[in-house]
Order: C-alpha cells, then structure tokens, then sequence
C-alpha cells in the first residue's frame, strides 16, 4: 500500500470527497497532515464523510465546501472562495464526476451531463484555480480518467449529443478521453511557460464504489443496467486500492 508522504502545511482540494476514491483520498492526504478542502455536491453528505474520517485521524484538518461541477455558477463560486482565502493550493484533486445516467441528461447550463461533470466543470474548476496553483512551490493537479478513455472518441461536431442516439457508454467514454487531454495539455503549457506544476492523469481500474450505480440511478426508482455498471463478473478491486494511482 502507498504511504503519502508528509504533507502537513499543504493546501489540498478534492472534488467529490464525501465518496468512493475521493474520499479515500482526503482520508489518506489529511492524514498526511494536508489541510484538504471537500469540495462536494452534497454539503450533508460531506459532513457525514468529514465526522467519519475524524473519527480515525481526530487532528484531521478538514473543511466542506459546495461545488457541483454540473452547475458553473457554483464552481467560479467555490474557486473565487478559495482565491479569496490567499493561500497556495498545493494540489487539486479532479476526482468527481457521473457514470452512465439511464438518458441523455443536461447540466444546469445545458451541456449533455457527463461531458459537462466529468470534464466542462473540472476543466472551468483547473482553469480558474490557476492563480492559487501557481502560487504554490510545486503545485500538482491530478485529474481522474477512465481505461474507456481508451476506446473514447471526441466528435467535435456533435460533442453534446445532440443529434445522435444516445450512449451512454460511449458519452462516459469521450469524456474520459477529454480528461485526458486536459491532462496532457495541461502539462505542455506548463512546460512551455516554465510552471513548477505537475499534472497527472489517474486510471482506478474497476473500483468498487457507487459511481456505477449513482448515475445510472439518476431520475429512476432502479439503477438501468447497462455495459457501464453490469460489469459484475470482472476482477476488481476495493476503494484503497483504486484511490492509488490519483495520490
């Protein structure tokens, strides 16, 4: 098992926290002495993940903050938060996002949902957290891809799904492979402007966590089963294990 060397006095931001590898993640990084920010959906549900965490490391330094990355208002809200506080953010964690949703869904700004929450709204978070990141020594951003990004395609001309039958295997798929490139061009602007920053993209295998269930459950009583979340038979891991490869 990874040990995360020491962090104390570092400044750490992760989306999704209150669940899954996010949660894993603040568990391991504030336990590490990093000060982390749970930056969540669900205020409630980050409360509950925050009392459990320090119910294991009681000198945990551990704030809730709300950011839903389906809702852009929000993620300059949280960001212009965090600039405000004037302190360098050492790492950012783009961990959160939706799997599989049973229909073509839109975020509130009217992007198709999985490419609006697991790449529109951590690319927008990244972008306008610059500034706090670039105000660090040696600032990382790790972002959370997908093996599908593998078979992802990037159809620029109808990148919302709007005129196609709706996958959404393969929706999940181009926006993992968006991540991705996220990443790497993330990395070459760096090293083309001489940034001291690192960034990282991170593949969790099949983790077992309720992203296969969360977003296939959306608007139904029942998760829809699909290639996504039927995947039962396959080798697969528990949540500290699959939060590895994004510390």
């Amino acid at each position: 098992m990874y040990t995360v060397p020491d962090r104390t006095g570092k400044l750490v931001v992760v989306t999704g926290a209150n669940s899954g590898t996010g949660k894993e993640a603040t568990r391991r990084l504030a336990a590490a002495g990093a000060h982390v920010i749970m930056a969540v959906r669900t205020v409630a549900k980050g409360e509950q993940a925050r009392a459990e965490i320090l119910a294991r490391h009681p000198q945990a330094r551990l704030d809730v903050r709300h950011v839903d990355l389906a809702d852009l208002a929000t993620v300059e809200a949280f960001a212009d938060g965090i600039l405000a506080d004037g302190t360098p953010l050492d790492l950012l964690v783009n961990n959160a996002g939706v799997m599989a949703p049973p229909t073509r869904m839109t975020t509130a700004d009217g992007f198709e949902l999985q490419m609006g929450s697991n790449f529109l709204g951590p690319f927008a978070l990244t972008v306008r957290l610059l500034p706090a990141l670039l105000a660090a020594g040696a600032p990382r951003v790790a972002t959370m891809s997908s093996g599908t990004a593998n078979y992802g395609r990037i159809d620029f001309a109808d990148l919302q799904w709007e005129s196609r039958r709706y996958s959404a295997n393969l929706s999940y798929a181009q926006s993992k492979l968006a991540d991705l490139i996220l990443t790497r061009q993330l990395a070459a602007i760096a090293a083309e402007r001489g940034w001291n920053l690192l960034s990282t993209g991170a593949h969790p295998g099949y983790t077992v966590t309720n992203l296969q269930t969360a977003g296939a459950s959306l608007g139904r009583d029942k998760p829809k089963r699909s290639l996504l979340n039927a995947l039962d038979f396959l080798p697969k891991q528990q949540v500290e294990q699959g939060t590895e490869p994004l510390l």
